[in-house]
């Protein structure tokens, strides 16, 4: 019985993939190809964003930015603002991108005052949807699944709402059914959490 079951836990471990990326993007490229896209205007030259309901983008996820990119290149993820800067990005380029904004620090909390009524509120609404749980608890993100703290407060609630109102859709439909059923107030609250964090 303890073979069968070494042997069984052998043959998961051979068929188990790696799970390091399988691509390798260079930011040093991926910080001259932002400069010569003009990214900066909108997500910020280091990637914390000064423009309203635009997102920053240092410290995010690779693999979700790669993954955003190719949708607006592929014209899966409709979004005007894009359409011109992904047009006729090559799979390097993106990669390349996707390294250069992933390197980038994380903004910092935000710079308005924290609100300690409307954090606690957020904290209370966060853990209750389970966020931490696909987010990480220090909400940094993993994987696809982006980073959200740090986030700028007005693209949060933004973004939040269109999930709730399934005008947005992710990977899958997950974050329609965590968004269902709150509040603008409640909405708000967690953006507010969430970017002072």
């Amino acid at each position: 019985m303890r073979a069968l079951a070494f042997l069984a836990a052998a043959l998961l471990a051979a068929a188990t993939p790696s799970w390091a990326p399988a691509w390798a993007g260079d930011a040093t490229r991926g910080a001259a190809l932002a400069e010569a896209r003009n990214c900066g205007a909108c997500h910020g030259a280091n990637g914390i964003s000064p423009v309203p309901l635009m997102p920053s983008l240092a410290g995010q996820q690779a693999e979700f930015l790669l993954v955003q990119l190719i949708m607006f290149r592929e014209g899966l993820r409709p979004v005007p603002a894009m359409v011109e800067p992904a047009r006729g990005l090559t799979d390097a380029e993106i990669e390349d991108l996707a390294a250069f904004y992933a390197a980038l620090p994380s903004g910092p909390a935000a710079t308005d005052p924290r609100n300690e009524a409307l954090a606690t509120r957020g904290a209370e609404l966060s853990a209750a949807r389970n966020c931490g749980t696909c987010h990480r608890p220090d909400y940094s993100g993993q994987a696809q699944v982006p980073r959200i703290n740090h986030q700028r407060e007005d693209f949060l609630v933004h973004t939040l709402a269109e999930y709730r109102d399934n005008l947005r859709v992710g990977m899958d439909t997950q974050m329609n059914g965590v968004m269902h059923g709150l509040t603008n107030a409640d909405i708000r609250a967690i953006a507010h959490y969430l970017a002072h964090r």
